[in-house]
């Protein structure tokens, strides 16, 4: 983790003296322009790092709210800055090429400073449709077929839940528009695939009260996710969602019936547990081979893991669908897969978007979700 913050900060650096070159030095500004857009910059950037680092404390966790949103969303503001002006940086080779000698000094500087207001203008837009898509999550709906499936579940329905990220920027009203949307599609179980918080527990702990209201018939369960691990307060975390009558699945199974047939729910702490909270396929799937299993891993990679085990099924999320573009291109670093529906191993996976945001409360070309899943006989 240390020396992954070195490294963050580190790109961080950079990405804020490279801003400053090109949005306040190479256009040439006026000084008290200058020095304006540079504090700009340079205090976006350190209130960012502060809010990740959960350095905003002051008052309750409401009172903190907003700012962390402004400053996390700054980063993505600045991602977009800096594409932008590294693209115009390839169109300024050309314009000095042809440019001659004696004009190219005027020239590139009315260049820079165009390319400065267009890219502020497009970085500034995307971000703020950005804001917008992460703030409606919808159900998306799809269906699942297996032989495996008792009759009697026939068209049961599955509401996976994952990525809420519920803490410093995704509060009680986040989790209860989450709550709302999920007992209006009526689904018959609900999974929450890790990651529901993203925040110490003390100062926290009221954020998915709304929780509690989550109405399945077949039941609500969960697994943890890595930002529960991240916490640092995971064992309090995983007692708060029993007190609000969830089923945490701790590399345990469970058995759902419904009338004399019966289907397994199996989940798995997430991989980057340790003691406690280390992940254990072999004893979460351990007796699931004779019946159809539904198997919870927060994270897709897992199925690589889980091949021969009886799973029928795993839900997973993580991976946001990238978040924020271009995102998506590096999660296959990482994970076998994206999003939506995709065989690993031999394991059929469905992965989820997720409903929130991790960092900035910004989703671009990669829209929350809510997916509802139609398990089919056949």
């Amino acid at each position: 983790m240390l020396l992954f913050a070195l490294i963050a900060l580190t790109v961080v650096g950079l990405l804020t003296f490279w801003l400053h070159r090109r949005l306040v030095v190479a256009p040439g500004w006026a000084t008290r322009w200058r020095y304006a857009v540079s504090l700009t910059v340079v205090a976006l950037t350190a209130l960012a790092v502060v809010a990740i680092a959960g350095g905003l404390r002051w008052g309750t966790a409401d009172d903190t709210r907003v700012t962390a949103a402004v400053a996390l969303t700054w980063l993505v503001v600045a991602l977009y800055l800096a594409i932008g002006l590294a693209a115009a940086q390839l169109v300024a080779v050309v314009v000095w090429l042809v440019t001659p000698e004696e004009r190219r000094r005027p020239v590139l500087r009315g260049f820079n400073r165009a390319v400065a207001a267009v890219v502020t203008v497009g970085a500034l837009g995307t971000s703020a449709y950005g804001v917008v898509e992460a703030t409606d999550p919808v159900v998306t709906r799809t269906t699942h077929r297996s032989a495996e499936l008792p009759a009697s579940f026939d068209g049961t329905t599955v509401a996976l839940v994952t990525d809420l990220h519920a803490g410093v920027v995704h509060g009680q009203d986040f989790v209860r528009t989450i709550v709302e949307r999920v007992n209006a599609a009526r689904p018959d179980l609900v999974i929450l695939s890790g990651d529901v918080v993203d925040a110490p527990f003390e100062r926290h702990r009221a954020e998915i009260a709304p929780l509690a209201d989550l109405e399945a018939t077949l039941g609500v369960f969960a697994v943890t996710g890595n930002h529960e691990i991240y916490t640092g307060s995971t064992a309090e975390w995983v007692a708060e969602w029993e007190r609000l009558g969830i089923t945490v699945l701790s590399n345990s199974a469970q058995v759902v019936t419904r009338g004399a047939e019966s289907i397994t729910v199996a989940g798995v702490h997430d991989r980057e547990g340790t003691g406690a909270f280390a992940p254990d396929p072999q004893r979460a799937l351990a007796g699931t081979d004779d019946a159809f299993t539904l198997y919870v891993a927060h994270q897709p990679v897992m199925a690589e893991v889980s091949t021969d085990r009886g799973v029928d099924l795993q839900l997973s999320g993580h991976t946001h669908g990238g978040q924020v573009w271009p995102f998506e291109l590096l999660v296959p670093l990482q994970q076998p897969m994206v999003e939506g529906f995709a065989v690993i191993d031999d394991v059929p996976v469905i992965t989820s978007r997720g409903a929130g945001t991790w960092g900035p409360p910004v989703r671009v070309a990669a829209s929350p979700e809510i997916p509802l899943i139609t398990l089919r006989r056949g």
